[in-house]
């Protein structure tokens, strides 16, 4: 009985070998194939190699170190295999093109042999670039499992990745196939989540993100739709936490990992931006954002509590649009390496810091010709400008500041890391410089209000605002020998 059924094995190895010849031909080489028959149908086999075309310029698409597979004869009658297990397995996906086109294609080799279960934990996916001397994107697939596997179907399956940046796990589910024997074309669909993702890993930011979605499509056009949740999200040159959700549909390349996002909806306070752009990466260089956001009826406290310490001391509605570019770069602080271009305008502003807001309370009377207007009125303040960040300082441009009586225009800086203004302008003033004072200040004015009036406007005088976001000085020009606002 044990030589019948060592014969009947040797029968049955012969036969897939012979198979394995007709279908494959040199492609698919086995180095140890062994089969077992009682108590149950059992195959093990080591050192896989598959190469369509035979081809031997690119990785062959796979690799097993070591494979079993295990079944019953009545399963086998049906032409099922019950469960096979892989270690060592490695696909390595060539950029679409890259096929045979005289080779038969994949579906003509099927054998209509269906594996119920495949378990592959430790699988590396290896994507190679369509563009010449980008590095492949490599999957680490630590857990995966396939059910209802074959070469003519779509297949179901679970995996964990591990993300490297931030560090967490993505579990996701879904189904991928018929294979194409151009690996690219492979149409895949699923969903994922993405839990406790460390931002803290990029410096100068921290927040526990989370993120769930949906992709579908092939492997070099994966259309990706979802939603992230940090409730902390946090800047460390502000160090105040913020409540940023996010909606995105993005097209992701995964021969290249390139992103193209579009649209990105972010919401946190009761602010909302709208941001399109890319993620896109070199050879050894990393991986430029670049985008295009826009935010139409947001508030400027919102903006302020991302960027400044402590309690905002300015409010009101704010719009805006900038360029924003991160660049690639290794223990950088975001803020540092952001570049932002852009215009911003700000209405009914009002300051929370009683003596800034008095002193714009003040600027307006006296601009108006009205210095004794009760100080208790709350004069609403308006903005515009032009912004440009680098190195972590604010250039503004053509920014201009509106009062009852009174039109600012400013140019200057201002310092994300240690909070300094700089700026310089000019006020024109409704009225004439002896009308924005009373008595013997007044009477002795009226003599300098020739040198002061330009046109249409009763005077127009040179300002500096300087100091810090928590302490501006306000005086006569730049270097002024003393303020009048601390």
């Amino acid at each position: 009985m044990i030589a019948g059924l060592a014969a009947a094995a040797g029968s049955i190895k012969a036969r897939a070998e012979r198979k394995i010849r007709q279908g494959y031909g040199d492609e698919l080489q086995i180095s140890r194939l062994n089969i077992s028959l009682f108590p149950t149908i059992s195959a093990t086999g080591e050192d896989v190699v598959y190469r369509p075309g035979g081809r031997t310029d690119l990785p062959p698409l796979i690799t097993i170190r070591k494979f079993s597979a295990e079944t019953n004869w009545f399963v086998m009658l049906g032409e099922h295999v019950r469960k096979v297990t892989l270690e060592g397995l490695v696909i390595t996906v060539p950029p679409r093109g890259q096929r045979d086109e005289k080779r038969k294609p994949m579906a003509d080799k099927a054998s209509g042999l269906v594996i119920d279960q495949v378990v592959a934990d430790g699988t590396v996916l290896n994507i190679l670039p369509k563009t010449e001397g980008k590095e492949p994107l490599v999957f680490d697939l630590y857990q995966l499992t396939v059910r209802r596997a074959g070469e003519d179907r779509s297949m179901r399956f679970e995996t964990v990745m591990k993300n490297a940046k931030p560090p967490g796990d993505i579990h996701s589910s879904g189904k991928f196939g018929p294979w194409d024997d151009d690996a690219a074309l492979t149409p895949v669909s699923g969903s994922y989540t993405f839990d406790h993702a460390d931002l803290s890993v990029f410096k100068g930011i921290a927040g526990m993100l989370s993120s769930r979605g949906s992709y579908q499509g092939e492997l070099d056009h994966i259309e990706v739709s979802g939603d992230t949740d940090t409730p902390d999200f946090r800047l460390r040159v502000s160090g105040q936490p913020v409540h940023l959700t996010t909606q995105f549909h993005a097209v992701v390349d995964g021969t290249d990992g390139n992103t193209y996002l579009d649209p990105v909806n972010g919401h946190f306070g009761k602010s909302s931006v709208v941001a399109r752009g890319k993620v896109e990466g070199q050879r050894g260089t990393g991986k430029t954002v670049t985008l295009d956001a826009v935010v139409d009826d947001g508030r400027l406290e919102d903006m302020l509590r991302l960027a400044v310490p402590g309690k905002p001391s300015i409010s009101g509605a704010i719009a805006f649009h900038s360029k924003i570019v991160i660049p690639p770069g290794k223990d950088v602080d975001v803020v540092e390496k952001l570049h932002l271009d852009g215009a911003f305008t700000v209405g009914q502003a009002h300051f929370s810091k009683l003596n800034v807001q008095e002193k714009v309370n003040e600027l307006s009377h006296r601009g108006s010709g009205d210095p004794k207007e009760p100080d208790t009125d709350t004069v609403a303040s308006g903005f515009r400008g032009n912004f440009k960040l680098d190195q972590g300082v604010m250039t503004l441009r053509d920014l201009s500041f509106q009062v009852p009586g009174v039109t600012v225009a400013l140019d200057g800086t201002y310092g994300l890391e240690d909070r300094k203004i700089d700026m310089g302008g000019t006020a024109s003033l409704q009225a004439k410089l002896s009308r924005t004072t009373t008595g013997i200040k007044s009477f002795f004015l009226k003599a300098l209000d020739p040198f002061f009036e330009k046109k249409n406007a009763g005077a127009v005088i040179p300002i500096h605002i300087g100091g810090t976001s928590e302490h501006p000085s306000f005086g006569l020009g730049k270097g002024s020998a003393k303020n009048t606002g601390e």
